[in-house]
């Protein structure tokens, strides 16, 4: 009999939850199990290995299906490292424009929070005022 681990000993060895491996599965991150005659899910030790990939690359920003897509590389005989850099490189753009777009959201905001002095009645917030105004008419650059 190989190694292998039932759910919820995968799940404390990678420390993911049983839930987040179920929903890996059904993602398609994560092969099928096996089970064991009374239906129990059995995964390989490897799987292990696969969970803290799948970890890592979200906390370095990337989706679920991008996780997928580096999973089937890692399996593609014709894949090569030029695929994977594509792919970290157009993340890294990605990851800059939503910094720009942050930094742009932090700067309107800081604008708000200044025109107001925190004093008298809500009906003179000029953070309100502002949220309620209609720029529509607005041009933008």
């Amino acid at each position: 009999m190989f190694h292998s681990l039932t759910i919820g000993k995968l799940a404390k060895k990678s420390e993911v939850s049983i839930d987040s491996i179920r929903f890996y599965e059904r993602r398609g991150l994560l092969d099928e199990p096996l089970r064991t005659e009374s239906n129990y899910r059995v995964y390989p030790l490897e799987t292990v290995t696969q969970l803290r990939f799948i970890k890592k690359a979200q906390t370095l920003g990337f989706s679920l299906d991008e996780i997928k897509e580096f999973l089937t590389l890692q399996h593609d005989a014709t894949a090569s490292k030029a695929d994977v850099k594509a792919k970290t490189t157009k993340k890294i753009r990605n990851i800059r424009a939503k910094i720009q777009a942050l930094t742009q959201m932090l700067k309107a905001l800081e604008l708000l929070d200044e025109a107001c002095d925190g004093q008298g009645p809500i009906e003179e917030c000029p953070i309100l005022a502002a949220l309620a105004a209609d720029d529509s008419h607005e041009c933008h650059h």
